[in-house]
Parts: structure tokens; sequence; C-alpha cells
């Protein structure tokens, strides 16, 4: 059973990565009076996809995605956007505060299922970090028969996670895409959104991808969805990073309720035929 009280967790350092938008890493503190490191080892068993929640003291949590889940010394990442209250005292703070943290909570991507498979991921916005520990997973042990993605972004200042997407086009195929059109002439850069080059995109798959990972606005994903369950993509091989405002992240408060499920104990990964609401 999940504790409900934050464990210490150190703010390592941050960089800017987009508009409004930071980089942080944090690192698990030891528990107070001694006690065991069995709170590190649980948060070594993280997944990729699950979240965690993220307290400022004082003035209260919020839920983010893992983009490096935690090693052997409890050191973790996540791409943090300016939104709120406590996102804004976050980007306050100096290296080396401490802050509290609870998780990891939910549902990861099914990595055993994705293994050795063509494999087409989507992200938008904010949407492309939960996609980041799958991405580098995958490339890290070269477990797929293809990996693709595609990045959409409001203008190319919004555009989030440049080292990692930098890092990856010399890997995997890489499209990003600008909504306002605005593009620097790169290859690998188009104007419009995910939706508008998907056609070209499939194109290059030759067969219809295994797996499909998609994570961003729902609209997005939802109308993305639709699409390649229409162009022949099985519903079971899509799954949707579903991103609610968790205030528990245990299943009590009712704030992430979907039908008959939370998005934080249910999800936040859920599979396109099996989503309780659409």
């Amino acid at each position: 059973m999940h504790s409900l009280t934050p464990l210490p967790a150190e703010l390592v350092d941050f960089y800017d990565d987009g508009e409004h938008t930071r980089h942080f890493h944090f690192r698990l503190l030891e528990e107070p009076l001694g006690t065991s490191r069995e709170h590190l080892s649980h948060w070594q068993q993280t997944q990729t996809g699950q979240f965690f929640m993220l307290t400022v003291p004082s003035l209260g949590e919020a839920p983010f995605s893992f983009t490096e889940v935690p090693d052997e010394n409890g050191h973790f990442r996540a791409l943090i956007r300016r939104m709120g209250a406590v996102t804004s005292a976050l980007f306050e703070l100096e290296a080396g505060q401490v802050l509290g943290v609870r998780g990891p909570f939910g549902i990861g991507w099914p990595m055993d299922e994705i293994s050795n498979k063509r494999v087409l991921a989507i992200g938008g916005g904010c949407g492309l970090a939960p996609l980041v520990s799958a991405v580098d997973q995958l490339i890290e042990r070269q477990n797929y028969t293809q990996l693709t993605l595609v990045y959409g972004a409001r203008t190319r200042q919004a555009q989030m996670l440049n080292p990692e997407r930098e890092r990856w086009q010399h890997i995997i195929p890489v499209y990003n895409t600008i909504e306002d059109g605005l593009t620097n002439g790169r290859d690998n850069e188009y104007p419009g959104t995910p939706s508008d080059i998907l056609p070209s995109v499939l194109d290059t798959f030759g067969e219809l991808p295994e797996v499909v990972l998609l994570a961003g606005p729902e609209a997005m994903m939802y109308s993305i969805a639709e699409y390649l369950v229409a162009y022949g993509v099985s519903a079971q091989a899509i799954y949707l990073s579903i991103e609610r405002r968790m205030h528990c992240a245990v299943g009590t408060c009712g704030h992430c309720y979907m039908d008959s499920q939370y998005a934080c104990t249910d999800g936040p990964t859920f599979r396109w035929d099996q989503l309780p609401s659409k």
C-alpha cells in the first residue's frame, strides 16, 4: 500500500527546455532516523510511463511523468511546465533544496509487449515526456524491429526535450511538426501537426506498426487513434497516456475518475479498445 507521506528528495539541478518549461533532476534522500533503504528499492522498480507526486512544502503537490526513472542511487528526472502555484514556486527554487515525492504510481507502458516490434511513438507538446524513458529503453536495448517518433509543437520556441530529440534523430527516424508552419528548413521538420504527416510516416513502415504509443492532448490522441484503426492498425495495438489532475494518486479523491476507472490507478496508460471513456 502506498504511503501518503512524501519522501524527501533533493533538487539536484535543472535547465530550461522549451517555452516556460524546465527539465528537473531530483535525488531521493535517506529517510530520517536512520530507517532502511527499502523506499529506494521500491522506487528503483519504477516502470516507464508511471508518474510521481511532487510536493513543494507549504504549497501542495502535483503529478509528473518520469522522463528518466530512478537509478540505483535514486536519481530521476522530469519535464515540468510552469502552469500553477506549485510549478511556479518550483521554478523559483535553487539547486540543493529539499522537496517531497510520492510514488511511483499507475500503470506504465507495456514494454514486454513492445519488445521486438514495429513501434510508432507520437507525442504532442508536454505529452512527449511520458514517452522519453520508453524510447530510451527501446534504443538502449535495441529490442525493436522499427522505431519511429513523431513530435508536434505549436511553435519552434515551444518545442521541448530538445537534447533528447537531437540525440534520437541520429539513431531512429524523428519527425518534428510545427503547427504555425515556421520551420527552420531541416529535413526532419514539417509544417502542421502530427496528424498531417501521419499518412507519409505510415508509408515508411511498409507493414503496419505493431505497437503505437500516444501521449499528449486527448483530442489529438483520440483523433490519431481513430485514424489508425480506420487505416488498419489493431485497436489492441494502440496505447495512450491519459493526463489528469491526480490529487491523491491512489484512487480515493475521485478527481481523475473515468467512468468506472481512475486514471491514477488504472492508468495513466490505457489500451485504446479498453479506454473507459472516449
